[in-house]
């Protein structure tokens, strides 16, 4: 079997919920060792304890971020807690963390504080806000930077409230970003031997994301605004259309795509049409468009319509979460993976995106709370049994 890319770098990490430990579990799977620090005072991860599938200290919403990881439990706010914290960066490669943006100097965790530890540590901090700015030291979540990112302003039907992504999409995103940022700092580190501060936050990500629309609203008198039936802002057609017993998703991002489409529904005049010539034609006209289209997509059903049109328009159905787990380039990508859990017993869960030799395609379950405590203070850091014991008695680490 081949070395997984990523074997010998060690990551501290101080997160938990979404964002952050959705990141470090791509490392993970690339055969990273993550030590994910768990405050006992607490509890751990707030993860932990997410319904609706719960047993004791687990939940199945923990298990989806957190495989692959090791769990140590240590109380930073504990002067022996902290200096256990020193020692585990005097062998660690990164010190990640998820916490409230004006939290990581507070707490200890930036480059500055650390650096006459390690000099090569690189101190990545994923937050809400950012280490700076107004709102530096409020909590941020999905939901809201879909609102402040005006994320929410732009989706859902025009005539009905704003709406969010059904998934935690910017969660999602701010963790692949951190993780670059992450990698970035090692790849540095590497080179000249000294690390560095890496500062990531969701709303940054979020923003960078608006791209297109950014420049458009930036640079010109132009403003988003939601679209009938998922549409594209510009483009048409590319949208949702209702087909006989369900929806199909259709994108002709070029006029090729345009051209194929009406030929494949046996609409050929609408070629001839002046008014659906090019884009900004049927941009002007998209209504009288649309109002064609519908009516004949509600012929077939979606099924049908994918069979005409697949390999010659870009289409989707609509599918359902499950749908969309049984689909067969899913199925032959091997999206799905099983990991071997102590109670949920075989747990089925989607793999990480990346694809290249060595990774990990068996991975250990998320740990229990405090798991690996002993064996990470005994085998990495060499604390003897008395040493251990006392830092328990003196709440450093969790019981």
């Amino acid at each position: 079997m081949a070395r997984p890319p990523l074997e010998g770098v060690r990551i501290l990490a101080v997160s938990q919920f979404g964002a952050g430990p959705f990141g470090t579990q791509v490392l993970a799977d690339l055969g990273a060792e993550i030590i994910k620090i768990e405050d006992p005072a607490v509890g751990g991860d707030s993860a932990r304890y997410v319904p609706p599938y719960l047993h004791e200290q687990d939940s199945l919403y923990f298990q989806s971020f957190n495989r692959g990881s090791k769990s140590l439990t240590l109380n930073l706010q504990h002067p022996a807690g902290r200096a256990v914290l020193h020692d585990l960066v005097k062998v660690s490669d990164a010190l990640f963390n998820n916490v409230r943006g004006d939290l990581p100097a507070r707490l200890g965790l930036t480059y500055e504080a650390l650096k006459k530890v390690n000099p090569r540590i690189v101190c990545c901090s994923l937050s809400g806000f950012g280490a700076n700015g107004p709102r530096a030291s409020e909590p941020g979540f999905d939901y809201l930077i879909q609102g402040y990112a005006g994320y929410m302003g732009v989706t859902g039907e025009p005539d009905g409230p704003p709406g969010k992504c059904g998934v935690s999409v910017i969660d999602f995103a701010g963790g692949y970003a951190g993780m670059l940022g992450l990698m970035v700092g090692l790849f540095e580190a590497q080179r000249t031997g000294v690390g560095r501060d890496v500062d990531v936050s969701l709303l940054d990500t979020a923003v960078s994301m608006l791209s297109y629309f950014a420049m458009w609203t930036l640079n010109r008198d132009w403003q988003p605004e939601r679209i009938a039936d998922s549409g594209h802002q510009t483009l048409v057609p590319a949208q949702n259309f209702p087909t006989r017993d369900g929806w199909i998703v259709i994108f002709c991002n070029k006029d090729k795509f345009w051209q194929a489409l009406a030929e494949r529904m046996e609409l050929p005049t609408l070629l001839q049409d002046p008014r659906f010539a090019g884009f900004p034609e049927r941009l002007a006209h998209k209504t009288e468009l649309v109002k064609i289209l519908k009516a004949r997509f509600a012929m077939k059903t979606t099924a049908e319509w994918l069979g005409l049109l697949r390999g010659h328009v870009p289409c989707a159905p609509v599918n359902s979460v499950a749908e969309a787990l049984e689909d067969e380039q899913v199925r032959a990508r091997e999206m799905v993976i099983e990991v071997e859990h102590p109670h949920f017993g075989r747990i089925r869960e989607v793999a990480s995106p990346i694809r290249t030799e060595g990774e990990i395609r068996r991975p250990a379950p998320a740990p229990s709370l405090g798991e690996h405590t002993e064996a990470i203070l005994s085998g990495v850091l060499g604390y003897g049994s008395q040493t251990i014991a006392r830092l328990r008695s003196e709440g450093a680490i969790g019981k």
